[in-house]
């Protein structure tokens, strides 16, 4: 029997492990044997990546931009979720209070932790082409849940949100899923707050590769991952905890505003 390929996933929710060994049994089933590498966060993913000790990383898009950056360009993204392509981060504010974003000067925004790309770095990154510095021209509340996570879980959007609900915060971000949510399961009152502001849109998570991964194993591991249906409900099950109904070919046309946050933020310096 060949060697399994060996794939990285951050655990950043038990529900993980339950996922990805659904996914590792139908892999099996096909003939098309993979194993599964957890990390508890992002950063020590990407360093095995870039190593060669895993050969396909399940990504954030942060994580994706940095595996880029590690490799000089050495990596390609390979497959994505239907949910990860072109979602939007919202700038809520209290109805009536702010009407344009130049009244968030002098003003406290709520994001969540540091490394969040929907919550914290394209939302700063927007705020910049708007002329508003972080620390400057606004007070930074920051809800740092979870770092190393890149915002895979809700927690510091949900608490980013608590504050502005509870009046701490004239702002907040969050993503469009979960603002959608918290709009229908009675998390905030649609008619007390609304979105003053919208990203442009931008991908998520994508699995992702060094360019010395081998053709015949890339196809053989896209293979079996389209082949996943929702139409099956063992596949259901984890498609609706990973939140997605079909795998997509991966694509990097959707990362151009984190690009651009993490550059004029200088994450990396």
């Amino acid at each position: 029997m060949a060697s399994p390929v060996l794939v990285g996933a951050v655990v950043y929710d038990p529900k993980v492990t339950i996922i990805w060994d659904i996914i590792r049994r139908f892999f099996n089933d096909q003939g098309f044997p993979i194993d599964i590498v957890y990390y508890t966060n992002y950063e020590l993913q990407v360093a095995a990546l870039t190593k060669g000790h895993i050969d396909i990383a399940w990504n954030s898009p942060l994580a994706w931009l940095d595996s880029v950056r590690q490799t000089s360009g050495g990596c390609r993204a390979i497959a994505m979720r239907d949910t990860d392509r072109d979602r939007a981060s919202h700038l809520i504010v209290r109805a009536g209070e702010i009407s344009s974003v130049q009244e968030l000067r002098g003003r406290v925004v709520a994001f969540g932790a540091s490394d969040s790309p929907q919550a914290t770095l394209i939302p700063q990154g927007m705020l910049l082409q708007a002329g508003l510095r972080p620390g400057v021209d606004y007070t930074e509340q920051r809800f740092d849940v979870l770092v190393g996570k890149h915002g895979d879980h809700i927690g510091g959007e949900r608490d980013a949100l608590q504050s502005l609900m509870e009046g701490d915060a004239d702002a907040c971000w969050c993503l469009d899923l979960n603002w959608q949510l918290w709009n229908s399961d009675g998390t905030a009152d649609p008619g007390a707050f609304t979105s003053l502001l919208t990203t442009e849109k931008f991908d998520h998570c994508v699995f992702t590769v060094r360019d010395d991964f081998s053709a015949d194993q890339e196809t053989g591991f896209l293979a079996s991952l389209f082949a996943m249906s929702y139409d099956n409900p063992e596949h259901r099950e984890m498609m609706d905890m990973e939140g997605l109904k079909k795998w997509e070919p991966g694509r990097t046309s959707g990362f151009g505003p984190l690009s651009y946050a993490v550059e004029g933020l200088g994450y990396w310096r």
